[in-house]
């Protein structure tokens, strides 16, 4: 019966270094996401300062 449950372990959980390794890729693509949205924000707020002084 133990044997079983090990065995089901290890399909259910994901290993503490995978889980680790998704947390970091997540964090790094919401960053730089993070960082071209608001490059694109100020881009499109630039252009409309630009168009309100002519």
């Amino acid at each position: 019966m133990a044997q079983s449950l090990e065995g089901e372990a290890m399909t259910t959980y994901i290993f503490f270094d995978e889980a680790l390794r998704m947390l970091t890729n997540a964090f790094l693509i919401s960053a730089i996401l993070l960082i071209a949205a608001s490059g694109i924000g100020l881009a499109v707020i630039e252009t409309i300062e630009k168009t309100e002084e002519r």
